[in-house]
């Protein structure tokens, strides 16, 4: 994985806005017609999409997430839901996440509730229940469940994703992209009927990710694991659960993600969490400093996390107490997915100071809070994606004087 040696590299955390042709192809394809039409539309728009981001300024691209649309959510993409058609031995189920029964924690058992259950929710009924109060929560397709032995089968469809992209880079010129696939604790988030125990399914879960996760470093790409559940599982227990036993809860989901990359090249491996990006009140997220430590544990390069969101810009400073190990690079947010105004370049360059201030100008990589697709309105991501460049070129001049 690049540093930042002679200027803040910029990059961002995955789904970007599908073109109108991509998304047509697609509901074509989920309608039983236009394989080969989705094909040839998905290649050129990885294309197009690496070229946009390196005429903008990204460094480090990503494919959008392209290649991971549903017929529920392809304007969304899929960055979790995605990895339920690359997956044998689930079937599909009648509920979705937020309708299910929930489930409650009791002392020395920490369980996770229904989506619908969120104790964010609990608190602004009234406002997630009003569909003119700007929450979006993106689509709600019926959750499958897993009845027979985990095992990976996606392997033509990563091979597909790779290809594309890696013939956009090598059409643009650019020497490093990324790729982003599930990590085992989100993963693990389906409904289960076959493993005797939820630590037995979050290692399967694992196992079978493993593929995935080899396939796209043994193509010469960054791997970008998301496993937003790190920090978003908080808010799915009810009651809520001391710090302590959500530490615990979190290591072992944590142990399993090491598992998966066990023996892989750490250093091409960076870990995005979040809190969710959905917009939302956020007022029941987690504090970064109860969980950092155990975040760290990952045996990765990088680390990808929300630090423009307003819920979390204040903890920049988490990272002045805690200490980053010499070989990790941070990959902060520095635009954020949770607002359609576009951040100032000052804005951009000051947060990005902060942290070069912390842990060194060669260990921030200029990022987004979390992805720009379906979340804003496509003129806007590319607006901020162009202040998120703009923002880092300023940053260097300050801090290569």
């Amino acid at each position: 994985m690049q540093k930042s040696s002679d200027h803040i590299l910029t990059s961002h955390a995955g789904s970007l806005p599908r073109p109108e042709a991509l998304i047509a192809a697609y509901r074509a394809h989920d309608a039983g017609t236009g394989t080969d039409e989705l094909r040839a539309t998905l290649g050129a728009a990885v294309e197009e999409v690496v070229r946009r981001q390196r005429d903008i300024g990204i460094d480090v691209p990503g494919d959008g997430e392209f290649g991971k649309a549903m017929a529920q959510s392809v304007n969304y993409g899929s960055w979790w839901r995605y990895s339920w058609r690359r997956l044998s031995g689930i079937e599909p189920g009648q509920q979705n996440l937020y309708e299910m029964t929930p489930r409650r924690s009791r002392p020395g058992e920490v369980v996770l509730t229904s989506f619908g259950d969120r104790r964010d929710r609990t608190l602004f009924a009234e406002a997630y229940g009003d569909p003119d109060s700007g929450i979006t929560t993106g689509p709600r397709p019926p959750t499958p469940v897993c009845v027979a032995p985990l095992g990976y089968a996606g392997h033509d469809l990563i091979r597909a994703d790779i290809a594309n992209f890696t013939a956009a880079l090598a059409t643009a010129g650019v020497a490093e992209g990324f790729m982003t696939a599930v990590g085992p604790g989100s993963c693990s988030r389906i409904a289960n009927t076959f493993y005797k125990t939820e630590e037995e399914f979050l290692f399967a879960c694992a196992e079978a990710m493993r593929e995935e996760y080899q396939a796209i470093l043994d193509a010469g790409l960054v791997l970008q694991l998301d496993d937003p559940a790190l920090a978003e599982n908080w808010d799915m227990i009810n009651p809520a659960p001391t710090a302590e036993e959500y530490r615990k809860f979190t290591a072992l989901r944590i142990e399993a993600l090491n598992h998966a990359i066990r023996g892989l090249s750490q250093d091409r491996i960076r870990l995005h969490l979040c809190w969710g990006s959905w917009h939302g009140p956020h007022v029941t997220d987690v504090p970064l400093a109860d969980i950092v430590e155990i975040v760290l544990a990952a045996n990765c390069g990088g680390y990808s996390f929300e630090a423009g969101n307003v819920r979390h810009e204040h903890e920049w400073r988490v990272w002045r107490e805690v200490k980053l190990p010499d070989d990790k690079v941070l990959l902060p947010g520095v635009v954020s997915h949770a607002t359609n105004v576009v951040e100032h370049p000052e804005l951009v360059a000051d947060r990005i100071q902060r942290f070069a201030d912390i842990v060194g100008r060669e260990r921030v990589i200029a990022a987004t809070d979390c992805g720009l697709g379906g979340r804003i309105h496509p003129q806007i991501a590319w607006a901020k994606l162009e202040a998120l460049a703009e923002g880092a070129a300023l940053a260097t001049r300050r801090l290569w004087r």
